[in-house]
């Protein structure tokens, strides 16, 4: 029988709670379902009012993995959806905006991934985003390294950046921006990957040729198109364990040299919370938005 549970006054019926998800470890639907509750706090901001797509591993990461933007059939009629203009023709998305529909969304079993721009103003970015994507031998040590470099590069033109790991291979970083239309956005992270690209030859490439990757670190560019979406904070991943998409203090990227890894857990997160409280707040507060030049 499936279990009936009442979230802010919502009926939300869970199921499947003991299936393991994530064989490594044995971590089960019941465990992603809690972490997801404990994390809420810090991951609702981040998805308020941002579109959002869907990864769904319903049978675990080594199941059926799909990715779905469109309202999921049966979705509540108290989940908030949205019209979002597409090239292709407007489709109707999801909106989490509270802990209710966080919780029918986890339920799923899903990544969630959204974009730079919020559905008032679709099209209009408010985050720049890089995706730093290791191409073996290269990893996350490599990628720490091009991290910093932007770091200082976008602070050289007064944007305040952040890192989270992908809560796979590599690392993102995140930078709260005054609204620019999402190919103006595009121009300049591209600019500032090219630039890269040349200040450190073997260690960066820019192009998705993956012919070029080996050994070297990817700097994705791309997902600041308005039609691309990023994996969002703290959101568990379709791996063999459950990693997060975790933030991550600059002490901890510029250490990743020596520690030669930089890895989380959901199993970490609470601890990580209670430490630091989410280290991407500025990114949600208005605080500190930079201006794209």
């Amino acid at each position: 029988m499936t279990p009936i549970t009442e979230v802010e006054g919502r009926r939300l019926a869970l199921s499947n709670l003991d299936k393991v998800l994530y064989p490594a470890d044995g971590f089960t639907k019941g465990e992603v379902l809690h972490y997801y509750a404990t994390t809420a706090e810090a991951l609702l901001p981040h998805l308020r009012d941002r579109p959002l797509s869907f990864l769904r591993y319903p049978d675990g990461p080594d199941g059926q993995v799909f990715f779905a933007k469109n309202v999921p059939p049966g979705t509540p009629e108290w989940v908030t959806t949205a019209e979002v203009p597409r090239s292709e023709g407007p489709a109707r998305m999801v909106l989490v905006q509270n802990l209710a529909s966080l919780m029918w969304a986890a339920n799923l079993v899903t990544e969630f991934h959204t974009p730079q721009w919020v559905i008032g103003a679709p099209g209009s970015a408010d985050r720049l985003v890089f995706d730093l994507d290791p191409g073996a031998p290269a990893t996350v040590v490599q990628c720490c390294e091009v991290a910093v470099w932007l770091r200082e590069r976008l602070a050289a033109d007064g944007i305040e950046s952040y890192a989270k790991t992908s809560g796979a291979k590599g690392l993102h970083l995140l930078a709260g921006v005054e609204p620019v239309p999402s190919e103006r956005a595009v121009e300049y992270a591209k600019a500032l990957a090219v630039e890269a690209e040349k200040a450190m030859p073997r260690l960066v490439v820019h192009r998705m040729t993956r012919s070029l990757r080996p050994g070297k670190v990817f700097v994705d560019w791309s997902q600041n198109a308005a039609r691309k979406t990023t994996a969002t904070p703290y959101t568990l991943r379709a791996r063999a364990e459950p990693s997060v998409s975790a933030p991550v203090t600059w002490e901890e990227v510029e250490a990743c040299r020596s520690v030669r890894q930089l890895t989380f857990l959901a199993t970490d997160m609470g601890v990580r919370l209670r430490e630091y409280g989410d280290l991407l707040g500025p990114l949600v507060d208005g605080g500190r938005a930079g201006v794209v030049p």
